[in-house]
């Protein structure tokens, strides 16, 4: 059975016009709902994911449930298309299980609230917010398990049920939920601040049917749609070309031992509208790395692509969606049949966004992006300290931004330009553990005209026994450089014992012991680089030399000699005309590194860890 709504009132919503200044009053009053969302949230959370790291994403839906402002696209259809029951005036939804909702969110550690907003018993609008929780219960600390075969290793599912019932709130279904929980602290104090985001963002929109009338404000937002529809419509015409272009990157391993997965696209314009196949993608993988992608959240990936590059002050809305075809083939990786587990999905979503650039850039060059830090790695570090009291750290890490046709990528950074970093002082006031060092790592971003952000490298020393858990990726396939840049440096994570014996470890491990004294290096990857770098402005690399970006032997890669503190002019001219005369006279639009045999065949040499083993996928009888 559909979905009811309950409405009070029936009378229909009537179309009026909105000029201009009203529009652009409104389309603020969004934007800043939204930011006011956003601050609830912070201000109320406890975990560090959400509190300091800000992994938490709000939506603003109108009536119909199409988002209006936001960041991963409106779930609401897919959830009202598989929810049988009734939403009414008082009602909250609150969900965590992704195959509830085609994908919507893509693992069970995301808690969901979803608020309808009901004026004068009309319903006008949908708030909704979803955040990380730090854990679930499952097999391991933090609940995301990297080599679990099944969903339901994983912790508690939570399917579409109702947190508030017309107004009448649901404490025996949130005490059943937190006894799963390892920290039911911070997930009772994360998951009422998402509903108070929730709900500031509901007396808002109430507001602005109370200023404006609630037909002013229907037919704002089915304008702001109708906008976004225009702009894409444009932007694909002039943007995409009929003849079909692929484009493929891999997800190194599984945690499992075997990889690389590949994720292929292929992409072209047919009677107006963007067709996204991702045909050619492997099957799902036997572990948590499967990506379960909800068409929805695809289109708009693309859309925020198209629209950062070619017309960044579009306020991006779901106005567009009929003009994107995504075919994504069922059992692959990023659409895995239940119960797959899907707790590593991080690294599939990341990887994506290289994919589209991949795509994006073949018909406009000049446009391109190298491949950059697409995932987000994570570090889980609990036991229990001297005074017996247990401690879990969930922390997600940084590295280097692709170079890009406008100049480098930022070090350090963030794959979400939202998240920011978990301040060292908190993580010495709150866990046994010392931060002896957190820098970008010089030379790790890959040379070029406009050179790759550095990745970083973040040195705990651990004062408590206990576990870790590791899950990243890039470490085995390069990050690559794209119109002559060359691959960013791969991730690397070394353990140094407390009696200084060092060993690599793996880039996806889990429960993995450390002692008192334990140091790790997190050292992750670097952006690859835009353009020739031979090109690159000698004083540049002699300044980034200076700041600690770029070593005097680094700088060679850009043909620069450093002498003295200075660059040596003679010698620099004649480096960059041997290294000329030395290379293929048309450079390569994407520089890989290695193709996938000669990264096999060094792999051990190269990394200090064997090469994934090639997956072998189940065949249905």
């Amino acid at each position: 059975m559909p979905t009811r709504i309950i409405e009070t009132d029936p009378r229909p919503f009537v179309h009026v016009p909105i000029d201009p200044v009203t529009l652009d009053i409104m389309e603020n009053a969004l934007r800043n709902a939204r930011v006011e969302m956003d601050t609830t949230l912070v201000r109320t959370a406890m975990s560090p994911g959400i509190r300091e790291q800000g992994d938490a994403f709000p939506l603003i839906a109108d009536h119909q449930g199409r988002m209006i402002v936001g960041q991963f696209g409106s779930y609401i259809g897919p959830f009202l298309e598989g929810y049988d029951g009734t939403i009414e005036d008082g009602d909250m939804i609150f969900l965590s299980d992704p195959y509830s909702v085609g994908g919507a969110i893509s693992h069970s550690n995301d808690w969901l609230v979803l608020l309808p907003v009901f004026k004068d018993g009309r319903l006008i609008a949908y708030t909704s917010m979803f955040g990380h929780q730090s854990d679930i219960g499952g097999m391991v600390p933090g609940s995301m398990p990297i080599d679990a075969t099944t969903i339901y290793q994983e912790g508690v599912r939570i399917p579409p049920v109702k947190i508030w019932k017309a107004g009448v709130y649901n404490e025996d279904l949130i005490k059943l939920v937190m006894t799963q929980t390892r920290t039911p602290e911070w997930c009772a104090a994360d998951l009422n601040a998402l509903i108070a985001a929730c709900r500031v963002a509901s007396r808002r929109l109430v507001e602005m049917c109370e200023r404006f009338g609630d037909d002013v404000f229907v037919s704002a937002t089915e304008e702001l749609l109708a906008r976004n529809h225009r702009a894409m419509k444009a932007l694909i015409e002039t943007s995409i070309g009929e003849a079909p272009v692929s484009f493929e990157d891999y997800i190194c391993d599984d945690g499992l031992g075997y990889g690389p997965y590949k994720i292929r696209c292929t992409m072209w314009r047919e009677n107006g509208r963007v067709v996204l196949d991702f045909a050619g993608t492997d099957p799902q993988s036997s572990g948590s790395i499967n990506f379960f992608l909800n068409e929805n959240m695809m289109r708009m990936f693309f859309g925020i692509y198209m629209i950062m590059i070619f017309d960044p002050q579009i306020l991006f809305n779901d106005g567009y969606y009929d003009l994107i075809d995504v075919r994504i083939p069922e059992g692959s990786l990023l659409k895995p049949a239940f119960p797959a587990a899907l707790s590593g999905r991080t690294h599939a979503l990341g990887r994506i966004f290289d994919v589209l650039g991949g795509l994006l850039g073949q018909k406009t060059p000049e446009f391109l992006n190298a491949a950059g830090f697409s995932s987000s790695p994570h570090l889980f570090y609990s036991g229990v300290d001297a005074q017996g009291k247990y401690f879990q750290l969930f922390q997600i890490g940084f590295g280097g931004i692709p170079g890009r046709p406008l100049g480098d990528g930022p070090d350090g950074h963030s794959l979400f330009p939202n998240f920011t970093n978990v301040p060292n002082e908190f993580l010495e006031r709150y866990f046994p553990l010392v931060i002896e060092r957190y820098e970008t790592l010089a030379d790790s971003g890959g040379a070029g005209l406009h050179r790759g952000g550095n990745g970083i490298d973040m040195v705990y020393r651990f004062l408590e026994p206990g576990m870790i858990a590791i899950h990243d990726d890039r470490w085995f396939v390069h990050p690559w450089g794209v119109n002559g840049g060359e691959p960013g440096a791969r991730a690397r994570k070394l353990l140094v014992s407390a009696d200084g014996t060092e060993r690599v470890v793996g880039n996806k491990v889990e429960n993995l012991p450390v002692a008192a004294g334990d140091v790790l290096h997190f050292v992750t990857w670097g952006g690859g680089g835009w353009g020739d770098a031979l090109e690159r402005d000698p004083a540049l690399v002699l300044k980034e030399v200076g700041q600690g970006l770029v070593t005097v032997g680094g700088a060679r890669r850009y043909g620069v000699v450093i002498a003295g503190g200075a660059v040596d002019a003679a010698a620099t001219t004649a480096l960059r005309a041997d290294m000329r005369a030395s290379r293929p006279a048309v450079l390569p639009v994407f520089d890989h590194g290695s193709d996938i045999e000669t990264l096999r065949a060094n792999c051990l040499a190269e990394t200090g860890l064997p090469a994934p083993k090639q997956p072998v996928w189940r065949v249905a009888a």
